[in-house]
């Protein structure tokens, strides 16, 4: 799904028109934006937290001539995806629970 498709959805969703939606998801984008640059952890419950995580310093090494480059320590951005999105995304849907895991013995 694009950005625009995204739009489109949500427009549909809430009944706003598109060029309204496109504000409000860009104002959420931003903010989440805004809130890792100051090294803030955004958390949307159920949904996941992004926050920035801290690379060390390493050897790397280049592929195409097989030199050994030094990679320097620096910032990138993480997603960790929630309980509540890890089980829509899974297909679980919490009966499965206990399944497969041999509870019943021999009698």
């Amino acid at each position: 799904m694009q950005k625009t498709e995204l739009i489109a959805k949500v427009a549909k969703d809430v009944g706003m028109t598109q060029a309204e939606t496109a504000k409000v998801v860009n104002a959420v984008l931003t903010s989440v934006v805004d809130a890792l640059k100051s090294g803030e952890k955004v958390t949307l419950t159920g949904f996941g937290t992004f926050e920035v995580r801290h690379t060390a310093a390493r050897v790397g090494t280049n592929p195409s001539t097989r030199q050994k480059i030094q990679i320097p320590a620096g910032r990138r951005a993480s997603f960790s995806a929630g309980a509540v999105l890890k089980k829509a995304v899974s297909g679980k849907n919490g009966k499965e629970k206990g399944k497969g895991k041999g509870r019943g013995g021999k009698k």
